[in-house]
């Protein structure tokens, strides 16, 4: 699995998640496996920034390949990140 470079954390300076990523992991809570969306409740596709910050910050992970979009990151919650919201 190759991924981008992930630019610097756009997490607050409190190293609390923005409101657009307690959304995004929010919704890997309801899914089998904690499978994270690829689109929001909008339809609109989630935000790569989003995405890769959550990863870098250990709440989501990648899970595997799409083969129809190999540039779309199909990603999981982690345990750090199930903490982070309960907390």
């Amino acid at each position: 699995m190759r991924l981008k470079e992930v630019k610097p954390s756009e997490t607050r300076a409190n190293g609390r998640p923005s409101k657009a990523q307690v959304a995004y992991l929010q919704r890997g809570l309801e899914q089998p496996g904690g499978k994270l969306p690829l689109f929001d409740l909008q339809g609109q596709r989630i935000s790569e920034r989003t995405v890769r910050t959550c990863i870098e910050q250990g709440w989501a992970e990648p899970w595997f390949n799409n083969p129809l979009k190999p540039d779309w990151l199909v990603c999981k919650l982690t345990e750090s990140g199930r903490q982070l919201l309960r907390s």
